[in-house]
């Protein structure tokens, strides 16, 4: 087994945007993809690991790219800056993720059949938010994702089953959130499900995430058991046996 990744150049309106792709070359043939939405700072060497990670399990992943080629934040400033024009055009958001989708349908190790994205913190709303906008994919998980909605989900415009992972402790998606995204799920009519880790506060899935004034801090318990509740997920919905 070798893992083989490249980057993939593509293009919205004029900004130049870079996805990345993993997959095992033992492999043949077209197989299963994960799409995976990155956090505040941009497309780190973070997500890159997650995407060699799922290709080791036998997934194609396309990482994909929201702010623009090599654009990355390093201060909170900066990845304030870079993620709040999304969040405040989340037309914009759901077009670019859309963009994303189409772009890692047409690499030639991609079924288009099977397809599933996810998404932590920032990337987690847009996950989200690409459900939301109807996209055929089989599912769609959030790790310590926002889960505002821009607008209620429509009933039946849900076609992914969802997967939401948050921190109990988590003082950006307080439990009251948890519950109106429950309330949403349901008037929308979608196949979903909640996972609630005890202790855990925003970004329990990222190693060495560590800022105390913004309730940021890994957990390993919480990280090791939602990359399983994940893997379970995945096998669901692509009816891995």
């Amino acid at each position: 087994m070798t893992i083989q990744t490249r980057t993939v150049d593509y293009d919205d309106n004029g900004t130049a945007l870079q996805g990345y792709i993993a997959y095992d070359d033992a492999k043949r043939g077209r197989r299963p993809t994960v799409l995976i939405a990155h956090q505040w700072d941009g497309r780190s060497t973070f997500i890159e690991e997650r995407a060699r990670e799922l290709a080791k399990g036998g997934y194609v992943a396309f990482a994909l790219d929201m702010y623009g080629k090599g654009v990355r934040g390093t201060t909170t400033e900066e990845c304030t800056r870079l993620m709040t024009p999304l969040l405040e055009d989340r037309s914009k958001l759901a077009h670019r993720m859309n963009l994303g989708l189409a772009v890692a349908a047409r690499q030639p190790e991609v079924t288009t059949e099977e397809m599933a994205a996810i998404g932590y913190c920032f990337g987690g709303l847009c996950v989200l938010d690409l459900a939301r906008s109807g996209a055929q994919l089989a599912g769609v998980a959030s790790f310590h994702g926002l889960l505002d909605p821009p607008q209620p989900a429509f009933k039946k415009s849900i076609k992914a089953r969802i997967l939401a992972m948050s921190g109990a402790d988590d003082p950006m998606v307080p439990m009251e959130k948890v519950a109106a995204f429950r309330e949403e799920m349901n008037a929308a009519g979608a196949d979903w499900q909640v996972h609630v880790y005890g202790g855990a506060k925003h970004a329990f899935a990222v190693p060495g995430a560590n800022n105390p004034e913004l309730g940021i801090e890994y957990n390993v318990h919480a990280y090791r058991r939602s990359w399983q509740t994940l893997h379970n997920f995945l096998a669901e919905v692509f009816a891995v046996e």
